[in-house]
């Protein structure tokens, strides 16, 4: 991908470190992060169970604070600012997708994706608009109105990712996005992000799946709190082919 060199990162992690407890239990979640997300970029964040994945997501989402070491979403400084200012950034700016899903089990398909832009202060009517739209886009249009104990693990997570990609988000960070989808909808997924980042949005994908960080433009690689490795997708098939042989 190429990019103007005076092109703005949407996310910027600046010598971030995190950790965990203290004395013989402290652990070194994150070491010294650096990471910039440019606007059309999809960076896939790749490395085995306990290397910082879902912690760098998580502070990159202003859902946790960094031990030392600055978080910035489009030039504002969340590990700086207040509770206000975040979590307007939260609803306006930032898309998250949960492993776990988080959706509100008393609201329908519709009002959980509807929920953040209703926060935002968009009127009811438009909100349920944009969601009927992105629950369309996921596949789920029939399922607006369906609670989510009526509706399956893998239809759960795409009103999840409805639920990010609502309204205009800057800043897309999807943790582990397919791991309750089969692999037609987990590539169609992927699409969707992919989609979203080329018109203009920063995305971050948590990812153990090769052929999923494939869609990515960058590969980070990550091992016991550090960034050991980066690769362009240009350089990056060969890398992950032979990640995949070695599983």
């Amino acid at each position: 991908m190429s990019r103007p060199t005076s092109q703005q990162p949407v996310l910027q992690l600046q010598q971030l470190t995190r950790v965990h407890g203290t004395g013989a239990t402290e652990v070194h979640a994150l070491r010294g992060i650096d990471l910039d997300v440019f606007p059309g970029e999809l960076v896939a964040v790749m490395g085995p169970s306990g290397s910082g994945k879902s912690t760098l997501l998580t502070i990159a989402g202003g859902l946790d604070t960094p031990s030392s070491g600055q978080v910035i979403v489009e030039n504002t400084d969340i590990t700086a600012a207040d509770r206000k200012t975040l979590a307007a950034l939260r609803r306006r700016s930032i898309g998250y997708v949960f492993q776990d899903y988080n959706l509100i089990p008393a609201l329908t398909a519709a009002e959980n994706v509807a929920l953040p832009r209703e926060l935002d202060g968009v009127s009811a009517r438009r909100a349920r608009a944009e969601a009927l739209a992105a629950l369309a886009e996921m596949g789920l249009g029939h399922l607006a109105d369906r609670f989510p104990d009526e509706m399956s693990g893998g239809q759960q997570q795409r009103v999840a990712i409805a639920r990010a990609l609502v309204g205009d988000r800057r800043l897309v960070l999807a943790d582990e996005p397919t791991g309750a989808l089969d692999s037609e909808t987990g590539e169609s997924v992927l699409a969707l992000l992919r989609n979203r980042c080329d018109a203009g949005a920063a995305g971050v994908l948590v990812t153990h799946e090769p052929r999923f960080a494939a869609w990515a433009d960058r590969v980070v690689f990550l091992r016991d709190g550090a960034v050991v490795d980066q690769t362009l997708r240009s350089d990056a098939d060969s890398l992950l082919s032979g990640q995949a042989a070695e599983r």
